[in-house]
């Protein structure tokens, strides 16, 4: 299922014809099959669907973290199937953020250096950002998310909302042009994942960042632009 873009909007993800199975006890389990999908600028997407349905599969192959079986995938106008591992660890560095139902943390860094690393490893055209210029943009994204105070805490040290924010801080430091969320208030309760959600919609939409929410939570998806269901190994829009 295409979502067209208008004139106005940039294409910045495209998913052609794209299939990927596992083998599981020696038999071949279809995923995704003949799956089709775009996204443009500054888009808001949620991706809902039944556990096993290949919502984070979907995810993992987005973030060039797995390769589909056939079929093409298009990041930011470049093919991301074809890139070799170096390049597409630096094109993912710059371009794609990633929050994590279970944070990924660093436990043995701080909440400063958690955030900085993303910079570290993109660094910039004119070349590699020093520590210093590194940890004042990571300073600054963790006083956006409201843990300006809590910058020199280990993780051991945060509450899991604190950690969920830290993760959102990292992923957008770079001010990537694509956020992917794998349901990020999943282990938060009620009251924080409402915190850490608003959080996140207030921060891509400030950034122009183009969202991929993978979810459970129907009220969530419906905050988002567009949603679609993932079943039977396609998207279909949702009603």
């Amino acid at each position: 299922m295409n979502n067209p873009a208008s004139p106005s909007q940039k294409t910045v993800i495209s998913i052609i014809n794209v299939a990927k199975s596992y083998s599981r006890s020696g038999q071949k389990v279809s995923v995704l099959s003949g799956l089709n999908f775009t996204a443009t600028s500054a888009q808001t997407i949620a991706i809902t669907g039944p556990s096993g349905s290949g919502k984070s599969t979907m995810l993992g192959l987005l973030a060039g973290l797995d390769q589909p079986d056939q079929g093409t995938i298009t990041m930011d106008g470049l093919d991301i199937t074809l890139m070799p591992q170096a390049d597409l660890a630096a094109f993912r560095a710059r371009t794609i953020g990633i929050v994590f139902q279970q944070f990924h943390l660093l436990q043995t860094l701080t909440a400063l250096e958690n955030v900085s690393l993303p910079l570290e490893i993109a660094g910039t055209k004119g070349g590699i950002l020093s520590m210093k210029a590194a940890e004042a943009e990571a300073l600054a994204r963790l006083e956006a998310v409201g843990l300006g105070s809590r910058a020199s805490h280990l993780p051991s040290q945060l509450s899991g909302g604190e950690c969920q924010r830290v993760a959102i801080a990292r992923a957008l430091v770079v001010k990537p042009k694509i956020l992917l969320a794998d349901e990020p208030s999943g282990n938060l309760d009620t009251k924080t994942g409402e915190r850490v959600t608003d959080l996140i919609f207030d921060l891509v939409r400030k950034d122009g960042t183009t969202l991929i929410l993978v979810t459970h939570n129907e009220d969530l998806a419906k905050r988002c632009d567009h949603r679609y269901q993932l079943r039977d190994g396609q998207l279909h829009r949702a009603p």
